[in-house]
């Protein structure tokens, strides 16, 4: 496989070829299937053959992609579903005013914690999109694939702890503005601050906007809420930061990259050993309830010493602390 040079690929700039890994994981963070692509691959040509080859191979009919908002492209939800996958993915919160039009309406900016919204989203943005959910009506729209065509289900949810979180990243960002306004600070022009003819100013309207929202987070699926409620929709999503760590680790941990091969056979046996470690390396944490750092850092003093000397094989054997034999006992289990 020759890589295609695709700079823009490479969240650190760099200009070596690149290759796209896809790596699907069960919702505990398992590996379950990892297979790599040129370097110029769209996301819709590498998630659906990761997995329909893991369907096809274990004859599954139903599966549920869950995705962070990076998937949240028209056309990658339009793939997924006319593939027949279901799929759970992040909204962004500037998707919240048009998704709740209705109830900042009825209700203005009013939410109680734990709050959960479930209405429709337009699929493709346009300027006629607000339509699929008109604030002349009160009560939100049940999503139906048959009625609404052109829109997904969106559950939204308020919470106070992350409206707190939020409110105190606004406010750094909006005292950072300033400082940028004031000439206190040099730096690329940062987010509420605009340029008219030369000269900076606050964005207020957007900074206003952008306080309204805080608190939310928003969830896009092509799942009804008779086979899913919005509850078992949100609980599925916040299990994808055991994903999330299963692709850290493959990084970082296990030294996924970079990656020094330029052969196709090459590749995949560095991502098969790779997959393999991991597979091991999640193995051993649900066992042990260690991570993965931690049980190296202990295991690896524990080595066995063969010295030969005048036709003589020596072996020192370590010492297995009771601590150890705790551990080796869980992971052999």
């Amino acid at each position: 496989m020759e890589l295609c040079r695709a700079r823009h690929n490479s969240k650190e700039r760099r200009v070596d070829p690149q290759v796209v890994v896809g790596l699907l994981v069960d919702r505990g963070g398992f590996p379950l299937e990892i297979g790599c692509f040129e370097g110029n691959k769209a996301e819709t040509l590498t998630i659906l053959p990761i997995v329909a080859g893991f369907q096809e191979r274990h004859q599954l009919s139903d599966l549920v992609v869950v995705a962070d908002a990076g998937m949240l492209s028209g056309s990658n939800l339009k793939a997924l579903d006319a593939a027949g996958l279901r799929f759970i993915v992040g909204s962004r919160v500037t998707k919240a005013p048009a998704d709740l039009a209705s109830h900042f309406r009825w209700h203005g900016d009013a939410f109680t914690d734990g709050q959960v919204i479930d209405t429709i989203t337009p699929r493709v943005a346009t300027k006629t999109a607000a339509q699929v959910n008109s604030d002349r009506k009160r009560a939100e729209p049940v999503w139906d694939p048959e009625v609404h065509e052109k829109s997904w289900r969106a559950v939204w949810a308020y919470s106070a702890k992350r409206a707190v979180r939020d409110g105190k990243t606004l406010t750094l960002q909006e005292n950072r503005a300033k400082a940028v306004i004031a000439g206190e600070k040099t730096a690329r022009t940062p987010r509420f601050v605009t340029i008219k003819n030369g000269s900076r100013s606050l964005d207020e309207s957007s900074l206003a906007r952008a306080r309204q929202l805080v608190g939310l987070k928003g969830y896009v699926t092509n799942i009804s809420a008779s086979v899913m409620p919005a509850a078992e929709v949100i609980a599925s999503y916040h299990e994808l930061w055991h994903v999330e760590q299963s692709f850290r680790m493959s990084k970082t941990d296990l030294r996924a990259r970079p990656m020094f091969h330029h052969t196709r056979e090459a590749i995949e046996a560095h991502l098969t050993i790779v997959f393999a470690a991991l597979a091991l390396a999640r193995y051993l944490q649900d066992q042990t309830g260690l991570s993965i750092r931690r049980l190296v850092q202990t295991l690896r003093p524990l080595r066995d010493v063969t010295i030969s000397i005048a036709g003589q094989t020596i072996t020192a054997r370590a010492e297995i602390p009771p601590d150890i034999q705790t551990i080796l006992k869980a992971a052999t289990h």
